[in-house]
């Protein structure tokens, strides 16, 4: 399989005005819908500014206008911070600090107590958008609990262009970020999965991309399509397309770079069979440690078979 290189334009999206943030809105009575932890509404505020995946191009004209006018910017790598603004031209008046998962559980504290003081607080992440598989999480958590605003800037996003770039449906899709290094963990995970119907998206690493293509084959099988995304956006970009066995004889034969995203297909739906036939489902969730009552309701739930007569194959099966 011939690998496809596709390069597209990117532009910039609408510069669109830095409002405040808008009250919830009307419930089902037709009055006003209130927050169960309502948003301080004050002056300071935190605002999750997408980056450039990829392509300096593709950084919104309110990402310039926030990281030239934010009190304090918030980078994952200042260093990459500092390459982007100079790449943009731009110059960071507020003050930077780095903030990374290492350092996140100390420093949140602290720039909470900033935005609580009227402060506006923006937080970048080296590429895409901020709590989404990077840092960010705990601090907007923690914001929310203090009922302190936030608000995005929205913007690239390695998810959605691997996904809408796959071939595959983009109707249901789900995002498992990056899966466990170990062999065994990996397994467990990709087991959790097994009867995904929806499309499914990976990141991984390009040294690890071949055992965990190898992974997939094994757990969902050869013919499964799904597409591995590399250096989306970028100059070298690659999307390649086609089964879980071809994407591995690709990876295989190929000294992968760059960042990878992987889209799988989803499951396919399955014949309701016989309860004899999904006897081996309900024991392999009862090794997870699950009970055999809830095993049956869970498998003969999404086999479409009696519950009572699964329970009963699996007991004359023992």
């Amino acid at each position: 399989m011939d690998p496809k290189l596709s390069n597209s334009p990117n532009l910039p999206s609408d510069g669109l005005p830095d409002d405040a943030a808008e009250g919830p809105g009307p419930g089902p009575d037709g009055r006003p819908g209130t927050a169960a932890v309502p948003q301080s509404g004050g002056p300071g505020r935190i605002v999750l500014a997408a980056t450039p995946i990829g392509n300096v191009g593709d950084a919104t004209y309110r990402l310039i206008e926030l990281l030239t006018t934010a009190d304090i910017v918030a980078a994952e790598d200042t260093r990459r911070l500092h390459r982007l603004v100079q790449n943009l031209g731009i110059t960071v008046a507020g003050r930077i600090i780095s903030y990374h998962e290492h350092n996140e559980a100390a420093k949140t504290g602290e720039l909470l107590d900033q935005v609580r003081a009227g402060k506006t607080l923006v937080m970048v992440t080296d590429a895409g958008m901020p709590s989404v598989s990077d840092p960010g999480f705990r601090l907007v958590e923690g914001a929310v609990a203090a009922g302190l605003t936030v608000t995005a800037a929205p913007g690239p996003s390695a998810v959605l262009t691997a996904l809408a770039l796959s071939g595959l449906p983009t109707d249901r899709f789900c995002f498992e970020g990056f899966l466990p290094r170990k062999a065994g963990e990996r397994a467990s995970r990709l087991a959790d999965l097994d009867a995904e119907r929806r499309t499914m998206v990976f990141f991984e690493a390009p040294h690890r991309l071949e055992p965990m293509l190898r992974a997939l084959r094994e757990r969902f099988g050869a013919d499964r399509r799904a597409a591995v995304c590399r250096e989306l956006t970028k100059t070298y970009e690659e999307v390649i397309r086609g089964s879980l066995r071809e994407l591995l004889e690709w990876a295989e034969s190929n000294e992968v770079r760059g960042e990878i995203a992987v889209v799988v297909g989803g499951a396919p739906e399955r014949e309701p069979g016989t309860p004899e036939d999904h006897v081996a489902d309900v024991n392999a969730l009862i090794a997870q440690g699950i009970r055999l009552k809830e095993a049956v309701a869970a498998v003969a739930e999404d086999a479409k078979v009696s519950k009572r007569e699964l329970y009963s194959a699996v007991l004359a099966a023992r």
